[in-house]
């Protein structure tokens, strides 16, 4: 491993951990920066990553993780404090950094939004404003913005669920077209812009996946991967957000969520672009081959 190669990866789960697989695959040295030690450090420990205590919003830990790092994947789950992270991790990195790249995790929504828009959710706005910073850092940074993941537990765990009870997937989302995009395409990116960097700096890739269908055709290609009819029940948005209190969602990201929902009815979502294929050599996968590959999950 060429240590001058190191990339430093903000938590031990989500995008960053399948990052994490492709970056370990090629042999391109990661060094994790985590919370807390648990059991998922101790994993990624035994699987070859350097582990770091740390917090993206304590500018000391964010120091001290960054030495000798030569490039940065900047991330966080659905947070309040995702712009306060932000503005740290490009001051420190501007202070005590040597970076190469600092490739950061945002939202496709961003894409449309301007300085005083308001339809978008206060966690959209946080992406668009933490881009702003990172740009004006002067730091050599890359903007990943992917559309809705179909990682996402409304069109995994929530899908499963109704899959499971009644063949439906019942989503407030009406006539509104969407091309969701598979965690593991993004991190292909991800992990092929801090392999090689240079030719990526300054550029703003919006990945989705290969086609933007409405949810009648999304449960389409659900029933063809499943075997087995699936459609798609419409559901007053009202009585959906009622239920979202009950799966333990902070009001931050239930705020999120709902705006999302409401952003799909506006048809907001339906755009795609071949930037995972641009980016990485290889097209996105298809909602059906992505439902097609997790066929026991789906259906109990």
């Amino acid at each position: 491993m060429i240590a001058n190669n190191l990339v430093l990866i903000p938590g031990a789960g989500g995008v960053g951990r399948t990052v994490f697989e492709h970056l370990r695959a090629q042999d391109v040295p990661v060094r994790f920066m985590v919370r807390r030690e648990d059991e998922r450090a101790a994993e990624l420990r035994a699987l070859g990553a350097e582990v770091v205590i740390g917090d993206l919003t304590r500018p000391e830990t964010v120091a001290a993780a960054l030495q000798g790092v030569a490039r940065m994947y900047f991330a966080m789950r659905v947070s309040p404090d995702h712009l306060l992270a932000a503005t740290v991790v490009a001051s420190v990195a501007r202070e005590y950094g040597k970076l190469e790249a600092l490739v950061g995790l945002s939202q496709m929504t961003v894409s449309e939004m301007t300085a005083t828009s308001t339809e978008e959710s206060h966690q959209q706005r946080l992406h668009w404003l933490a881009e702003e910073v990172l740009n004006w850092s002067g730091l050599p940074v890359v903007h990943i913005r992917p559309t809705a993941f179909l990682d996402t537990p409304l069109f995994t765990a929530m899908a499963a669920r109704s899959i499971q009870e009644n063949g439906t997937i019942a989503l407030p989302f009406g006539t509104g077209r969407t091309s969701p995009v598979a965690v593991d395409d993004v991190a292909r990116a991800v992990a092929t812009v801090l392999r090689d960097p240079a030719q990526h700096i300054g550029q703003v890739y919006e990945l989705t996946g290969p086609r933007s269908v409405d949810m009648t055709e999304l449960a389409a290609e659900y029933s063809r991967a499943l075997g087995r009819p699936v459609s798609y029940v419409d559901v007053p948005p009202e009585r959906w957000e009622a239920q979202l209190p009950k799966l333990g969602m902070p009001p931050h990201l239930e705020q999120h969520v709902a705006t999302m929902a409401q952003l799909h009815r506006d048809n907001r979502y339906d755009r795609t672009t071949d930037g995972v294929e641009r980016v990485t050599g290889v097209p996105a996968q298809s909602i059906e081959a992505f439902v097609a590959a997790r066929r026991d999950f789906y259906l109990g």
